[in-house]
């Protein structure tokens, strides 16, 4: 029998679901214009409003210990006037992008003069469950509307009254400039119970899109009743090949795992071709620890880098996302390409090679969602694709994979224009 609070929440997120169904539909028919309007007024309210969103979120900050974050958790939490500054442009960015609906990516004339054109149009209603920092929730809300499409934002608690401050001004806009009311909520709720109910509302719901820790996001997939759109971990690779240029591949490396640990396209674990490892590994390992990061290897690979620490197999799996990599030398490029399909995440995985028919055949047989080649992993972004913007990266093997911009928030219909026609 449900409870009272059980029966209110059920009753919450349906309408909150219900409202933006509604909205998805105006959405559908929102010009271009109306679009670029009313993200281009949010963000001057956001630097008119400075002063209100760094008291909502000195609120946040205060809670945060309550919360048990770290320092470099609070930090990523923390506004000033520089980054919302910087949210403010951002959703000017998004605001600047072609707008992707109502194009047509194909079009054909059949021989009964039947004009069948294939249109992009979006998906519906987005539910996004994300982390605590607030300029996500402007991103999102952004990308998702820009694509046409409503969505239902269940923020990190920790963030609760920056991300209200931040919605209440998109709202703001939206009425000015007669973007439906619904087309951006934030659920009010901090009840976790809340996610399960929205999972279930596959009728209201179109897609789901969490972006956090991998317990989320296998929480959100083993409960969703709609289509999900996610990666679960970046165990990320970097292969330097036998007819690798050693200081590309030194540079490319340290770039790979350094340039920033903790985020999913960072490098986790190193293969080097047995032909160059005696003269690389020894360099490479110097160059780790002078960056900080603890090598596990292979034998080996303990036998050229004095720091290194024996390998285990699910080192080899892991996403350490911090100054750890794992390592270990190959004998060939299938060799290579073996290990990353076993224990890769599919995610990004780099050659450093001068050999064009061995880059191919990694492009050909490395099976994630992007492969470089002499180039570091770091740079599967949205912003660095050229996207502009992107809601998360994917791995799975529907139409959004690797960075999701607009265009991956979108689907298309088949438009039929006839003069009479009948099937006979």
């Amino acid at each position: 029998m449900s409870t009272t609070a059980q029966i209110d929440l059920e009753t919450y997120t349906r309408t909150v679901a219900q409202q933006a169904r509604e909205a998805s539909r105006a959405m559908a028919s929102l010009t271009g214009a109306t679009k670029i309007a009313w993200l281009n007024a949010a963000a001057q309210l956001l630097r008119d409003e400075t002063d209100a969103i760094l008291a909502a979120n000195a609120q946040d900050i205060e809670a945060a210990p309550g919360y048990g974050l770290t320092d470099a958790m609070v930090d990523r939490l923390r506004l000033s006037e520089e980054r919302i500054a910087g949210i403010a442009t951002a959703l000017e960015e998004v605001a600047s992008l072609r707008d992707p609906i109502g194009s047509v990516i194909d079009s054909t004339v059949r021989p009964n003069g039947l004009k069948i054109d294939k249109v992009r149009c979006p998906l519906g209603v987005v539910f996004f469950i994300y982390e605590s920092r607030p300029n996500v929730t402007a991103d999102a809300a952004a990308i998702c509307a820009k694509a046409g499409n409503a969505v239902i934002l269940r923020g990190g608690k920790e963030a609760m009254h920056s991300s209200r401050a931040i919605v209440d001004l998109l709202a703001k806009a939206a009425k000015q400039h007669g973007v439906p009311e619904h087309a951006v909520q934030l659920v009010s709720t901090t009840d976790r119970a809340a996610v399960g109910h929205f999972l279930k509302m596959n009728d209201l719901i179109d897609v789901a899109i969490p972006r956090g820790g991998e317990g989320l996001i296998r929480r959100v997939v083993s409960e969703a009743t709609m289509p999900v759109i996610k990666h679960f971990d970046g165990n990320c690779h970097v292969y330097v090949d036998a007819d690798a240029d050693l200081d590309m591949a030194e540079a490319i490396v340290v770039n790979s795992k350094c340039q920033r640990m903790g985020v999913c396209n960072a490098c986790e674990s190193l293969l080097v071709h047995a032909d160059v490892a005696g003269e690389f590994m020894p360099r490479i390992g110097k160059a780790l620890a002078a960056q900080g990061v603890e090598v596990r290897g292979c034998p080996r690979t303990c036998e050229w880098v004095d720091a290194a620490h024996p390998v285990t197999d699910d080192d080899y799996g892991a996403e350490f996302l911090g100054p750890v990599i794992s390592a270990k030398v190959v004998a060939s490029i299938d060799e290579a390409i073996a290990h990353i399909n076993r224990y890769g995440s599919g995610h990004t995985d780099a050659i450093v090679t001068r050999n064009l028919p061995v880059s191919q055949k990694f492009a050909d047989q490395v099976d994630s969602a992007a492969v470089m080649i002499n180039a570091s992993t770091r740079f599967n972004d949205g912003g660095e694709f050229g996207l502009g913007a992107e809601i998360g990266i994917s791995t799975d093997k529907f139409h959004a994979r690797g960075p999701c911009g607009i265009e991956e928030l979108t689907t298309y219909k088949y438009v039929v224009q006839g003069s009479g026609q009948v099937r006979g």
